[in-house]
């Protein structure tokens, strides 16, 4: 007991918390979520090349099951859960997630639809030309080689990459405290910026810009972005990229036509694609579109059905593009290890000088390896020229002597290695031929020898080898092969386009009712407004407008607020129509007071039951939300009850009270909110109605057997919030101008 609390330390717990997460931190980041920017590959990706390697699972082979692949990986490299593992190696095979594939699969392997991968007991793969290309130099010191987890085998710290994988497949990731998202390029391409860099170190980040252009997705589309936006990304290390699909016009004759989208952005799963444009055409949001169908099979092809043959394709896929997944954002962040293990954003001149310097690093390892077995094999082939100039003395030595070996090392100055191979060498290679092909051999790897010292001794040579290197992976995988072509196109569109309700929806004059209990709906064509509509059996009319199909509603409660629904989206046909409060947060306690068409550039007199108002302009009638504008401020127990249009320059306002007051509007100011002025002053009641009016015009009134227009205004004339006199003979007993 005494012993073990000897071994009992105190430590402070936030001191040891802070301790073990950064630990934690840091074993994330570098052993899992973050790409090592020499081969742009993680732990995991770079074991399971490494293990099919091992498994000879070259391009020319047969293929295993990728069981057998996971078993390896997760036994004998990377001792985590093996869903994970095949996950990350399904992704490596699958086209439309990794520009260059690194396996090649056979089964299914998932698809751009959003299904997954059938279980590694079913699927097979193989290594493609790129892995190997990837891994090229293993087997000559090309990199370092550490222990595995359990010390049993060993694994490449680094691959020897003679493809720039981290820009041509890029790779995305989530770490503790950072992230990475690097797009995929197209080889070709960064070939010729690691070309120019080469021969210019010093160049320019907007040069090696130009020459990569972007980035090149698996799945096409198209990137939209100017080539400033482009530069400074690539200057940064992060940026946005905005990716549309690739689409086109079919011709149907008879002047009609469909639209068919051959590509779409990258990691857009394109089933959930169609829902969300199945649901907008559900929920009469692209009132441009009639129908969508999904003619896919290995290349995708989705099919638009305008409405009409007179719809604007190029508007129907603006709408389109601001609301569904056929406009993407790729956010780049190119964070990365650099070749210290270091975590850190680089510029795209950082990583592809990176690359270069590893490419350096793997040339001189590897031409002292070579030279090593050069120079190995020469001091045997030397032996064998002296065996062959002195055989018959050699075969002396063996014959007679009982330590040949050492009196022949003696005799002729061999090395051990020399003599050693000098008595293990067959009888049959004895032949003259045997002593040309040899000397043949000696001076081939001479020459070699030579080379390779030149090389190791000058800069320039090894920068020229590495320039060769890199045309040859061009020519294998650039532009000219169907793996290399660039499938991501560049264009630059009009910010300044805007889709109005009138260009996406065709012009029909309706009749909008609205009933008592909140019921709207619309019928076509322009109905009587005095109409005997129906209604449910405890419901009646509240108010019926004309509209266009284009026009916006815009609609007045009494708690103040203004709302505004598209005229196009109110249900029409034979029915009672929908709740508007499902298309509106109407207040539990408030009811529409007024209903009208928004019209550009008018102004409008709002007014409460306790006669108090102000003039509003359309600027601030539109609601960006469902939960409206609010505009009034009302006291306790006080209501919006009104919204006139201003179409005069005189106001008349009549009180419960029977009195009428005239005065100028001018006397009203314009706010944008606010509880208003007073209009009327009241000692019993409120206000029941107001009319605007042109002072040369007068105010009109129903009366028995017509209406009458009161010119001579000078009985009621006054000033603002004046109480009045009262209303002339014949005025309704409703004390409403006019009659609903």
């Amino acid at each position: 007991m005494a012993e073990i609390e000897e071994k009992i330390k105190t430590v402070g717990l936030a001191e040891e918390l802070s301790s073990r997460y950064l630990s934690y931190a840091m074993s994330t980041i570098v052993s899992r979520s973050l790409p090592d920017v020499r081969d742009g590959l993680k732990p995991v990706h770079r074991r399971l090349m490494y293990a099919m390697r091992q498994l000879h699972l070259d391009p020319k082979s047969g293929f295993k099951k990728c069981a057998r692949v996971v078993g390896d990986v997760i036994g004998k490299y990377h001792p985590h859960g093996d869903s994970a593992v095949y996950q990350a190696m399904a992704r490596l095979a699958q086209d439309f997630s990794v520009r260059y594939p690194l396996v090649d699969g056979q089964g299914n392997f998932g698809n751009i639809d959003g299904d997954g991968p059938a279980a590694m007991r079913y699927t097979e793969a193989r290594l493609t030309e790129y892995a190997i290309a990837l891994m090229d130099g293993l087997n000559e010191d090309a990199v370092d080689f550490r222990e595995t987890y359990d010390g049993e085998e060993s694994e490449p710290v680094v691959m020897p990459g003679a493809v720039p994988n981290l820009l041509c497949n890029g790779t995305s990731g989530i770490a503790v405290g950072m992230a990475t998202n690097i797009p995929p390029h197209n080889l070709a391409e960064i070939v010729d910026a690691l070309q120019l860099m080469i021969e210019n170190p010093q160049v320019e980040i907007e040069p090696l810009v130009r020459k990569i252009h972007g980035p090149d997705f698996p799945t096409g589309g198209v990137i939209i972005d100017k080539f400033s936006t482009i530069l400074d990304a690539y200057t940064q290390g992060k940026g946005t990229f905005r990716i549309r699909a690739k689409w086109e016009k079919e011709d149907l004759g008879l002047g009609q036509y469909q639209i068919v989208i051959k590509e779409i952005p990258y990691q857009v799963v394109k089933s959930k694609l169609i829902e969300k444009i199945a649901s907008l055409l559900f929920e009469k949001k692209v009132p441009l579109l009639n129908d969508i169908r999904d003619e896919s099979a290995h290349d995708v092809r989705i099919v638009l059905e305008p409405k009409n043959r007179n719809v604007d394709a190029n508007m129907l896929m603006e709408l389109l593009f601001k609301q569904t997944e056929l406009e993407s954002k790729f956010n780049m962040n190119m964070n990365v290890l650099d070749s210290d293990g270091v975590p850190r954003v680089m510029s795209i001149k950082e990583v592809l000088s990176e690359f270069l310097r590893h490419r350096q690093i793997v040339l001189q390892r590897r031409s002292r390896y070579r030279l090593e077995k050069i120079n190995n094999r020469l001091e045997i082939l030397s032996g064998y020229l002296i065996a062959y100039l002195n055989l018959d003395e050699i075969i002396r030595i063996i014959r007679e002597e009982e330590d040949s070996k050492a009196v022949m090392m003696k005799e002729f100055s061999l090395t051990e290695n020399q003599a050693e191979a000098i008595l293990n060498m067959k009888l049959r290679s004895l032949r003259k031929l045997e002593e040309v092909e040899i000397k043949r051999e000696y001076d081939e790897l001479s020459q070699e020898k030579g080379s390779l010292e030149a090389l190791l001794a000058d800069e320039q040579i090894q920068w020229k080898k590495i320039s060769e290197e890199l045309n040859a992976i061009k020519d294998k995988f650039g532009k000219k092969t169907a793996l290399g072509r660039r499938r991501t196109e560049f264009t630059e569109v009009n910010e300044d386009i805007e889709i109005s309700m009138e260009a996406l929806v065709e012009k029909e004059p309706i009749t909008v009712i609205l009933s008592q209990k909140g019921w709207i709906r619309c019928m076509k064509g322009y109905v009587p407004l005095n109409e005997d509509f129906k209604f449910k059996d405890d419901d009646s009319l509240l108010m019926a407008i004309h509209a266009q199909t284009t026009d916006k509603i815009i609609l007045f409660d009494t708690s103040g607020k203004f709302f505004n629904i598209s005229a196009s989206e109110i249900p029409s046909g034979r029915g009672f129509g929908q709740p508007l409060r499902l298309m509106i947060d109407l207040g539990n306690h408030d009811n529409i007071c007024e209903m009208f068409v928004f019209e550009p550039k008018a102004s409008y007199l709002i007014a409460s039951n306790n006669g108090r108002g102000f003039v509003v302009d359309e600027n601030h009638l539109i609601a960006q939300t469902r939960n409206g504008r609010k505009i009034m401020n009302l006291a306790d127990k006080e209501v919006a009850v009104m919204c006139r249009k201003i179409t005069g320059d005189m106001v008349a306002i009549i009180g419960d009270n029977r009195k009428l007051l005239v005065f100028k509007l001018e006397e009203i100011p314009t706010m944008a909110r606010g509880r208003g002025v007073a209009l009327q002053k009241y000692k019993d009641g409120g206000m029941s109605d107001i009319q605007i009016f042109n002072e040369s015009e007068g105010f009109t009134y129903t009366r028995a057997g017509g209406t009458k227009t009161e010119t001579d205004l000078i009985t009621w004339l006054g000033h603002r919030a004046q109480v009045g006199k009262l209303a002339p003979f014949g005025f309704p007993k409703s004390n409403k101008f006019l009659k609903d």
